[in-house]
């Protein structure tokens, strides 16, 4: 069985939470789950005192890269002048937007590389190739959401518990993980506005959501037709 003494940084519990342990299928939205990973990955390096977040930008504080390799990378990118310096920071829902697939990766291969998660390879229509990435050990993930669940049960009292709770909210991922029900669901509904990462993470998704609609209505021929 795994340590229990393994830590894992908020967009491993996240990636843990959302993919099923066996199956190593997201259990929402793959693209909205890689925008709540790169904002996890921000709000670690805020916990760790590297970065800080506010009207919408994100901005370095401490260039000292931390002990964990992947969360160095991530703020080796945000620390080089070309997108944006130490003075003035990043747009917080733009970085996210643009790099989400690629922290998404980055996070996954970590996990590999610690044995926490396997990586299949599978082929669609036997032709193009995807992934798949299971639980090593899915007593883990059964931790990751039994944390998770006694945090929610004691209303998420600290920093970390409620940052992982908005962000499974913003994602669309409270469906599946909640075990409080709608009660418990709409708790977290309400940690998304006050947290800034999920915040940003939550006007992605809406932008995709706006964009899907926008395109089913012109698909479907809205409107009067007198363009």
């Amino acid at each position: 069985m795994t340590p229990p003494a393994l830590e894992l940084t908020l967009p491993e519990e996240l990636l843990l939470l959302a993919l099923d342990p066996r199956r190593g299928k997201p259990q929402c939205s793959g693209r909205s789950l890689s925008y709540g990973t790169a904002g996890a990955v921000l709000r670690e390096l805020e916990l760790q005192g590297r970065v800080t977040g506010q009207g919408g930008r994100t901005r370095v504080v401490s260039p000292l890269a931390p002990e964990d390799p992947f969360l160095a990378q991530v703020l080796g990118s945000l620390s080089d002048p070309g997108v944006g310096g130490l003075a003035g920071g990043v747009d917080t829902p733009l970085w996210i937007r643009r790099t989400a697939p690629h922290i998404e990766e980055l996070c996954l291969e970590h996990l590999v590389r610690r044995s926490v998660l396997r990586r299949e390879t599978h082929r669609l229509l036997g032709l193009l190739p995807y992934h798949r990435h299971p639980a090593a050990d899915p007593a883990l993930s059964l931790a990751v959401r039994d944390r998770f669940t006694a945090a929610g049960a004691a209303g998420f009292p600290d920093p970390r518990s409620r940052t992982l709770a908005a962000l499974v909210s913003a994602i669309g991922l409270s469906g599946a993980v909640s075990r409080g029900g709608l009660r418990d669901r709409w708790a977290m509904r309400g940690l998304v506005d006050e947290e800034w990462t999920a915040h940003a993470v939550h006007r992605n998704v809406r932008q995709d959501r706006a964009n899907r609609n926008g395109r089913s209505w012109h698909s479907g021929g809205g409107g009067s037709g007198d363009d």
